[in-house]
């Protein structure tokens, strides 16, 4: 039978194509787009921006704090964990009562 022409699928059962998307950005651009969204944070919408810097880094490193890092990964992580700190201070500073002032 000449079905398969000599490409079995004993060795290799799953096809490339199916291991995993390829359409989705990839870990470097996941990076940078994270340390964007801190810097940028710091100066408007760090409460939204904050942890989306978070995630993408979080993403960008493989979900793992094991292996090799990326500095625009780290990068991410870090400034958003501090911009989302902020944020959240800077508003609960906000909602207090208005007795203290003046």
């Amino acid at each position: 039978m000449m079905a398969s022409f000599g490409h079995g699928t004993r060795r290799h059962p799953r096809t490339r194509g199916r291991t995993w998307s390829r359409s989705g950005p990839d870990r470097a651009t996941l990076g940078i787009i994270g340390t964007i969204c801190a810097v940028a944070g710091f100066f408007v919408l760090g409460i939204i921006l904050g942890p989306v810097a978070i995630v993408c880094g979080w993403l960008a490193m493989g979900r793992s704090w094991t292996g090799s890092r990326s500095v625009p990964a780290l990068v991410a992580l870090v400034l958003g964990a501090i911009d989302t700190l902020l944020a959240v201070i800077f508003l609960a500073g906000a909602t207090t009562s208005g007795y203290s002032m003046f």
